[in-house]
């Protein structure tokens, strides 16, 4: 399945607060999540600011989402997202019904949907999305691999 023109345009949301987050310096991971009406809700990563482990840009938007609907439920939502999503805002996207996830590069060391774990393998479980990785990869990587090398210049005082 290709992306269709609205998808593109959510993932090019999704990338701008990515990019928001590596100006803030925070792990640069954006995350939109569309209700079927068009309204939506976007952010980013937050943990170094909120000093919270659980202010991850995926639960951020889904935690607004419900807190403005008044409705744990969020069916008939689509989440995009920069990166795979960890395993917590995998299982929180499940817990909260999004049926359709569309996420860009693949997250080798958290990822929970195929890269170190697969949610949607898991048996048993009362709702399983619909999960679409590798849109805007590489502008997603591009992003993440910079923001990890100026970590590491600036742990060893070296460039390149």
């Amino acid at each position: 399945m290709g992306l269709s023109e609205m998808d593109m345009y959510w993932m090019k949301i999704a990338l701008e607060k990515a990019e928001e987050a590596f100006q803030a310096g925070e792990v640069p991971v954006g995350a939109v999540l569309v209700e079927s009406s068009g309204r939506y809700f976007a952010d980013r990563n937050r943990t170094s600011e909120t000093g919270m482990p659980t202010s991850h840009a995926e639960h951020l938007v889904i935690t607004a989402a419900a807190e403005d609907r008044e409705d744990w439920r969020l069916e008939e939502c689509t989440l995009y997202t920069t990166l795979e999503p960890c395993l917590m805002c995998a299982g929180l996207a499940v817990l909260s019904r999004i049926p359709r996830i569309v996420y860009g590069a693949m997250d080798k060391r958290f990822g929970a949907f195929g890269s170190v774990t697969d949610v949607l393998k898991m048996p048993g479980l009362n709702h399983y999305p619909e999960v679409f990785g590798g849109y805007y990869s590489d502008e997603s990587a591009k992003l993440l691999k910079e923001f990890f090398r100026q970590g590491r210049e600036k742990k060893t005082g070296k460039r390149g």
